[in-house]
């Protein structure tokens, strides 16, 4: 297949809800990526009123969102039951970034400090726990996919059960919960976060393992990306590692 007839169909979950501290950066991150190898882009924005088909997303995105706009979104991934689509395109293979508040919801639960629990759609083996620490800042983590820069900010303390696997390991920051030094969560080829600020245009190398998880899935075959000039990239990242570390 020549690389011309490539098309990647992009889902920006709740992108009018959850989309605060630069987290739409992330999704002109993936385009641009996607469009400088002559892959074309479409982005569907799901919200409230749309309806998600399995099959129809290569790639997802879901960002972060206050408290009032998680209720809604938690409320509607269950009644509308694009939560369990979702879950089942997760389990096949389909790559997902989440950041903060979508990455909680993908989790078994959040307790809010006021209210009921709000279920999530248990991708994740995770909880995630309201509380009055405010966890802000650069933050630092040693990956799979090498060292991973990002900015976080919040409050809730997202706590693993048995067999949750790290995106990685904290150098500086708080991470998932301040405490044991994890940070993220992966599954299959989901991932799950609080690095914000965005994290891809800072972290090119983990764009494109998205990039390159969601054609394999969709197409069925190893794809290899055309390398970019990702030096001032690379000089970025590496003076951010330098600063926050």
């Amino acid at each position: 297949m020549e690389i011309g007839n490539w098309i990647l169909d992009i889902g920006y979950l709740y992108g009018d809800l959850m989309n605060i501290y630069g987290d739409s950066g992330n999704i002109i991150c993936l385009k641009k990526r996607a469009e400088w190898r002559g892959i074309e882009v479409k982005l569907k924005v799901k919200s409230l009123k749309s309806k998600i088909k399995k099959g129809e997303i290569d790639l997802f995105f879901f960002g972060g969102g206050q408290d009032q706009q998680q209720e809604l979104v938690a409320a509607d991934l269950v009644k509308s039951e694009k939560g369990k689509v979702i879950k089942s395109e997760i389990k096949r293979g389909v790559p997902l970034l989440s950041i903060c508040g979508g990455y909680q919801l993908l989790g078994e639960y959040y307790k809010p400090h006021k209210g009921p629990k709000l279920e999530g759609v248990g991708i994740f083996p995770a909880y995630t726990l309201a509380s009055h620490d405010r966890m802000i800042g650069n933050i630092v983590i040693d990956s799979m996919f090498g060292t991973l820069v990002g900015f976080e900010n919040h409050s809730g303390k997202t706590i693993f059960k048995k067999n949750a696997v790290p995106l990685g390991m904290v150098k500086k920051g708080f991470g998932n919960n301040g405490k044991d030094h994890t940070e993220g969560c992966m599954y299959k080829n989901a991932i799950g976060c609080y690095m914000h600020g965005s994290l891809l245009p800072k972290n090119p190398k983990l764009a494109d393992w998205l990039l390159k998880k969601a054609l394999e899935v969709k197409y069925g075959k190893e794809i290899e990306l055309k390398p970019l000039d990702d030096s001032l990239e690379s000089q970025a990242h590496s003076v951010a590692i330098k600063k926050f570390s």
